[in-house]
């Protein structure tokens, strides 16, 4: 009986091996908290949020390019992935941001802190 034989099934030894997606993930996400905390110290609690989202969008296209650049297909993929949720992670923090905080980012203050 064919259904039976299951030397035919996907063996362990021809598979490649999988990409690193947790640590990968995990690494870049780190990596922008550190910066996002090191951020807190030289913008006001205002700009704050567009200085993340902006970090966010910085890390998610340089990760892009990244995957654009690697010839691995399933580590390319992965990457895409990767930007593609720090992208939407973005966009859903920018969402909670007032215009005004966007100036805030861009403009100088003469007040005293």
């Amino acid at each position: 009986m064919t259904f039976l034989d299951r030397s035919q099934i996907d063996r362990l030894s021809d598979r490649a091996p999988p990409a690193p997606g947790k640590r990968l993930i995990v690494g870049i996400l780190l990596a922008a908290l550190l910066a996002a905390l090191a951020i807190r110290n030289w913008v006001s609690a205002d700009a704050l949020a567009p200085a993340i989202v902006t970090l966010l969008f910085a890390v998610a296209a340089s990760t892009a390019a990244a995957a654009w650049l690697c010839r691995a297909p399933r580590f390319r993929i992965l990457c895409l992935d990767v930007a593609g949720s720090l992208t939407f992670i973005g966009v859903a923090i920018s969402v909670l941001i007032e215009p005004d905080q966007v100036v805030g980012l861009f403009t100088l203050s003469d007040q005293p802190k």
